[in-house]
C-alpha cells in the first residue's frame, strides 16, 4: 500500500522528524503509521523517542550489511586463492 504525502507529513510532525529521518524510514520500508505507533506514551519511559529508535534500527541494519559484505568479500578472496 502506498502512503500519501499527507500521511508522511503527519508522521513527520507528530514524531518530530526531519526530511532525512523520513528518507531513512522510507528506505527501510517503514510506513507512517508504524512511526506514529512508536511514539512513547507518558507511561512508556523505557521507549526511545521515534527519531532515536529509527536511527538505531538503521545503524543496526547498516552494520549487518557491512558484516555480510565483508564475509562475502572474504569468501570470494578464498575462492580466488584456490
Amino acid at each position: 500500500m502506498a502512503y500519501s504525502e499527507q500521511d508522511w507529513k503527519k508522521a513527520k510532525k507528530l514524531c518530530r522528524l526531519n526530511e532525512e529521518d523520513i528518507r531513512i524510514a522510507r528506505e527501510m520500508g517503514l510506513n507512517p503509521k508504524s512511526l506514529i505507533k512508536n511514539i512513547p506514551g507518558k507511561d512508556q519511559q523505557w521507549k526511545e523517542p521515534v527519531r532515536q529508535w529509527l536511527w538505531s534500527i538503521w545503524e543496526d541494519r547498516q552494520e549487518k550489511a557491512r558484516r555480510k559484505q565483508a564475509a562475502l568479500e572474504e569468501e570470494q578472496a578464498k575462492e580466488l586463492e584456490e
